[in-house]
């Protein structure tokens, strides 16, 4: 693949939106935490992923449910593309509530050529100041990969060896709680809630469990175990994981933070470390 995309490096937006109590406490609440939390309160951690809505018209829209390639992004010609993991720095909280802006400059477009195909990575960094400053700086690494041949991503065994962790939490994602993300977040990737189409177009076995969901599990585990504020948190998509089979959220503590992870049939999913603020 030819295509020079160095003309989308340093392009920026900026976005803004209030961060409404509801739509966090509808994802707490179908995580199992129906205690509500009010305008003033801190939003919970990566939660600012359930804002700043890209909402296009059927026109403006991709086959695979994603706003169509070409406006912030780059026109990247391959038909797969997911969110392959993120650094986050925690600088201040967010409240719910107020008015955020939010900052989004394209750092870098690479093209690699592997075993798998093509594969274009696109780097962005996203800047979230509230009213009193910056609060949230996030780098995303988000991926675009050559279709898949039908049969070649496995899907998870029906059973495995259980996961030998410190702090563990056990969520069987259903077609409902990836449907709930989904609309939480506004996101159309039909990979997440369209069975036929994750089968049939993407040569998934199954719907697949959105990285940024399997992220928030794991940084609310760190947050009920490691007794300090969480400063940083950087993850990265290893394999997909599916509806269907228990998806373990797994961490323990290390000596600046945690070390947590997501697997399924002993599988590792997504793998994450929390650091703490000193």
């Amino acid at each position: 693949m030819s295509d020079d995309f160095s003309a989308w490096v340093g392009k920026v937006e900026e976005t803004a939106d209030v961060l409404e109590p509801a739509r966090s406490n509808a994802l707490r609440a179908a995580l199992g935490d129906p205690a509500p939390r009010a305008a003033g309160d801190d939003l919970p951690l990566l939660h600012h992923w359930l804002y700043f809505w890209n909402v296009q018209p059927p026109e403006g829209l991709g086959t695979d449910g994603h706003p169509a390639k070409g406006g912030f992004l780059p026109p990247v010609p391959l038909p797969r593309r997911m969110w392959a993991g993120g650094r986050l720095k925690f600088l201040a909280p967010l409240k719910l509530g107020e008015r955020v802006t939010r900052t989004s400059t394209i750092l870098k477009v690479e093209t690699k050529v592997g075993r798998s195909g093509t594969l274009v990575f696109v780097t962005v960094r996203h800047e979230l100041a509230g009213a009193a400053g910056l609060a949230v700086s996030e780098e995303q690494d988000l991926v675009y990969r050559d279709a898949a041949a039908p049969g070649s991503i496995p899907a998870p065994a029906a059973s495995g060896p259980e996961p030998v962790a410190a702090w563990r939490d056990d969520v069987r994602p259903d077609p409902v709680l990836l449907f709930r993300y989904s609309a939480l977040t506004m996101n159309g990737h039909r990979i997440h809630y369209d069975r036929p189409y994750a089968m049939d177009e993407e040569a998934y076995p199954g719907l697949v469990v959105h990285g940024p969901l399997q992220a928030t599990l794991l940084i609310d585990l760190a947050a009920r175990h490691v007794g300090r504020p969480i400063a940083g948190f950087d993850f990265r998509g290893q394999s997909p994981a599916f509806d269907g089979t228990m998806l373990h959220v797994c961490g323990e503590a290390t000596e600046g933070g945690a070390s947590v992870w997501t697997e399924q049939s002993g599988t590792r999913n997504m793998v994450a470390t929390v650091h703490c603020a000193a």
